[in-house]
């Protein structure tokens, strides 16, 4: 094998597991970070936030891995994902099977670092993770199951720090199942045509002209839990700051899907970045002794 084509099989893999498109780590590690501040009352140890964030960088990539592995037959139907290297013949089927089980035994391995009861917790993550990607084939909202997937940081970091799943932790889990909700329904909206001729089922097909009206209705729900959560911790104003921003983005949401344009809910989807990070700036300034 020549340099060249070691790299371009270099890049297929990295596109593989969308190193290239952080978007999806980034979605994965709010919750989580938000979890951690809050149940340590903002004081963290290093070691914990490190596993926490190695964990979700591995087990996010070996979940696209196997997702693809997954939707092979899917993919090189629909306008977004034919380019993927598995539907483009990149990279065979049991080689994204290889990459996506390596991955989750490195990210156990940093669980591992974790207490018995976070350890005992990631074995249900990895389930409902594997889970999601045939969820679409039988099940009318499978970004209810993303939801809850890429919340599940939520109860594990509370289960290190407080070894212990308090009503805090529900409500947050709660928060962070709307959150993967509302954005993944307008990731939804990208594919929904090619996704109907495809037989795969989504929230934005079975939702129809509510489509709208229910991610707005998952970001309210949202903003709410977490305010009920706020008073009852007693956060101090940087974190209603943060929330007040979030919620200023959601609104900026509704006027990008309102017309469920591909480009206007594919960015929107996108923008849910900031929403995480505003939470998290909230939370984190909350804390600090000012």
């Amino acid at each position: 094998m020549n340099f060249a084509t070691a790299m371009k099989r270099i890049d297929a893999y990295e596109r593989l597991i969308r190193l290239d498109k952080p978007i999806g780590i980034l979605l994965l590690l709010w919750p989580t970070l938000w979890a951690l501040w809050i149940a340590s009352r903002g004081w963290p140890l290093p070691e914990e936030v490190l596993v926490f964030v190695m964990g979700t960088i591995l087990m996010r990539s070996a979940g696209c891995a196997l997702n693809d592995w997954a939707d092979r037959d899917f993919d090189g139907r629909v306008a977004r994902t034919r380019d993927r290297p598995l539907a483009a013949g990149e990279i065979r089927p049991r080689e994204a099977l290889v990459v996506a089980a390596v991955l989750a035994a490195a990210a156990f391995g940093f669980a591992l670092f974790l207490n018995r009861f976070a350890i005992l917790l990631s074995f249900a993550g990895l389930a409902i993770a594997c889970l999601y990607p045939f969820a679409k084939r039988v099940f009318p909202l499978p970004q209810l199951c993303l939801g809850i997937a890429f919340g599940f940081g939520v109860p594990m970091a509370f289960a290190e720090v407080l070894n212990a799943l308090p009503w805090e932790c529900w409500a947050l889990f709660a928060a962070s199942v709307c959150y993967g909700f509302a954005y993944d329904t307008e990731y939804a909206m990208v594919d929904r045509d090619d996704d109907l001729k495809v037989g795969i089922r989504t929230s934005a097909i079975t939702l129809g002209r509510h489509d709208v009206a229910a991610v707005m209705a998952s970001y309210a729900l949202m903003v709410a839990l977490l305010a009920w959560l706020g008073f009852a911790m007693q956060m101090r104003w940087p974190y209603y700051a943060g929330l007040a921003a979030a919620a200023g983005m959601m609104l900026y949401h509704y006027l990008l899907i309102r017309g469920r344009s591909r480009e206007g809910c594919f960015r929107a989807f996108r923008h849910n970045n900031w929403v995480g990070l505003a939470i998290f700036a909230g939370i984190l300034a909350s804390y600090i002794r000012w």
